[in-house]
């Protein structure tokens, strides 16, 4: 038994070191590289009398090979599949010729460093691709559903449509679902970026991702495992890396090009002198060719940009904004103008009470008879009245006769009182007369009648986002013309613009009508953003040069159209989303400016005889540092 045991051990040790090695063994060549290099370079300064030719060639032979091999390998692997000019073919060609005429030290110089650039580079994006798709970390393997009365504890993807399930305290929830306890508190960060605790009341939505804070609750599920909301994210998330900006497919386009032409320029450095220099060394001129074939390798930009754009995509994700692709990117640093939704985007799409209003009447009373009539509803005004008269209130309530009267509102006999609630064509339909000031009113009122006498009135209005001012403030801020479109009557239209500061708004709209003024805009040439949540905004979104999802609340047909997703239904994130795209935008330039403005002056230097081979690939390995270093302090900026 002892015996198995510690073989048990042994193999585990044993697999452990082979998979460190694996991971590592870029690193490990590099090295043993490094330490050969300087121990040669040290042998030659010191003239050691061993060092010498053939000893001193087999010795940086073994140094090269730890680290050229592999290069080597791929130059050829990449011929094979038609690909002749590649950085991999550069570097081949540089350090061969270095080790042709001489300079073995350099030649192993070029290369070791060149791969340690590729392995600062690999680490990186590597680095950033995690950074993107963590949110597939927050996915539970188990969740614990109630079966005929007994808990059973299985894949989420095994749970039907219908099912309950528990998540106890400090638990992420698995599946989309309705909350059936009374109250729960969850962290919702990962799926909003907002480290806020939300509050959720019983027949709430809960999505997966979000992490149960207190008490055990109970969920009925919505959604299949494979449709949640979370699902769809990570899937939007992972193919987002997959849908390059025009920037990344045309610096892939122009490396295929530029490659082969410094070449050619590096064989003329190399040949046409013969015929103008009255002293040529090929030896000489040779050297110069292999200092433009080192300063001249693409990687920092072929590197460094699609880097730029995934560390875009992974502070988006952090801050609960989705962008699709790097394209989106770069759109939305174009953007002039912001068109917006009202409902669901400026507002909550929730009515509320905002006043009640009496004439000659006591208002607690008149609310109590209005809510107990409005009860028998459904409409989402009665349900509003409903709630901030309470329920406790109209429990004991006597209600009789109860009549809906269509495009008018309700009537009934409440606690022995004829009561009237609805709009204005109700009280004109039993002659009731009121107060003509009421007329002029922007809002949506509940006007009220008892025993054929006008009572009062109820302002209904639907609330508009704590941070939807600040929204507009933000964009106004980055130069940006705000526009909101609206369904609603022009008066509950423009009090909502005008509290909110918003530069024009259109209200009494159809949808298609909201796709005309959006193409009314792009025929001014504006450069369109479009946010809405609603299915009837999904064409409007197709049509506008980047449509933005309300994700939170908003269709699937919207969040599939979109090109960006607000996951937790913030206006204020707009701005964010396009300071991200301006961000990474200008940090990818930095980088393009930083990677040929360099190697241009060092091209220059090199072929002119005034630059060698250490300082070619000091250059660039240099320029691909600084670039990558640049790209990744995106998923550090402060927004």
């Amino acid at each position: 038994m002892g015996d198995c045991c510690s073989t048990d051990h042994k193999k585990e040790a044993v697999a452990q070191e082979e998979s460190f090695f694996r991971r590592n063994k870029g690193y490990i060549a590099a090295s043993i590289s490094f330490v050969l290099l300087i121990l040669g370079i040290i042998f030659e300064q010191t003239e050691a009398a061993f060092f010498t030719h053939p000893v001193n060639l087999i010795w940086y032979i073994v140094a090269y090979v730890f680290v050229g091999l592999p290069v080597n390998i791929r130059a050829l692997d990449e011929i094979r599949h038609g690909n002749v000019f590649s950085e991999f073919f550069l570097m081949s060609i540089a350090t061969i010729g270095a080790f042709f005429i001489g300079q073995y030290s350099e030649g192993v110089a070029v290369m070791l460093f060149y791969t340690i650039g590729e392995l600062f580079q690999d680490a990186a994006v590597d680095r950033a691709t995690r950074s993107i798709k963590a949110l597939l970390d927050i996915r539970p393997d188990t969740v614990t559903v109630l079966r005929n009365g007994r808990e059973e504890v299985v894949n989420p993807s095994e749970v039907a449509i219908g099912e309950i399930i528990q998540i106890k305290s400090g638990e992420k929830v698995a599946l989309d679902g309705e909350l059936l306890s009374e109250t729960a508190s969850f962290n919702t960060a990962a799926l909003t970026g907002e480290s806020k605790p939300d509050t959720k009341s019983k027949t709430d939505v809960v999505l997966a991702g979000m992490i149960n804070l207190h008490t055990l609750v109970e969920v009925k599920v919505t959604a299949l495992f494979k449709d949640s909301k979370l699902s769809k994210i990570l899937e939007m998330v992972q193919d987002a890396t997959a849908k390059k900006s025009k920037t990344q497919l045309f610096i892939s386009r122009f490396a295929k090009i530029y490659t082969p032409i410094v070449v050619f320029l590096a064989i003329g450095i190399l040949l046409l002198p013969y015929f103008f220099v009255d002293t040529y060394v090929f030896n000489d001129w040779l050297y110069r060719a292999l200092v433009f074939l080192v300063i001249s390798c693409p990687c920092a930009l072929v590197v460094s940009i699609p880097l730029g754009y995934f560390g875009g995509i992974g502070l988006a994700s952090r801050k609960g904004i989705l962008f699709k692709g790097g394209n989106y990117l770069d759109v939305m640093t174009k953007v002039d103008t912001v068109i917006m939704d009202k409902t669901g985007t400026l507002t909550k799409g929730v009515f509320k009470v905002q006043e009640v209003v009496t004439s000659n009447f006591d208002k607690q009373e008149m609310l109590k008879l209005v809510a107990a009539l409005e009860n028998k509803s459904t409409h989402p005004i009665a349900k509003a009245v409903v709630q901030y008269a309470g329920e406790a209130t109209i429990r004991t309530v006597s209600i009789e006769d109860v009549r809906e009267i269509a495009g008018h509102g309700l009537s009934g006999i409440i606690e022995g009182k004829k009561v009237l609630a609805g709009n204005l064509k109700l009280l004109k339909k039993f002659n009731i007369a009121y107060d003509a000031a009421i007329e002029g009113n922007v809002e949506t009122i509940v006007v009220v009648a008892i025993d054929d006498q006008y009572a009062g009135y109820i302002t209904i209005a639907d609330e508009i986002k704590e941070d939807a001012k600040e929204a507009i403030e933000r964009l106004h801020a980055l130069g940006i013309k705000t526009v909101m479109l609206s369904g609603d009557k022009q008066s509950i239209v423009d009090k909502v613009a005008k509290a909110l500061n918003i530069d024009t708004a259109f209200g009494d709209l159809l949808p298609e009508n909201k796709v005309q003024k959006v193409q009314e805009l792009k025929g001014q040439g504006r450069t369109i953003a479009f946010v809405g949540d609603g299915v009837n905004d999904a064409p409007v979104i197709a049509l506008a040069d980047a449509g933005i999802a309300m994700g939170g609340l908003g269709s699937d047909a919207t969040i599939e159209t979109a090109d960006v997703v607000i996951q937790n239904d913030q206006p204020v994130k707009i701005a964010t989303a396009i300071q991200v795209g301006k961000i990474t935008r200008r940090i990818v330039m930095q980088n393009i400016s930083l990677a040929f403005g360099v190697k241009v002056i060092v091209l220059i230097l090199g072929a002119g005889g005034l630059a060698n081979l250490w300082e070619a690939v000091f250059a660039d390995v240099g320029v691909a540092l600084l670039a990558i270093l640049n790209a990744v302090r995106i998923q550090r900026t402060k927004l």
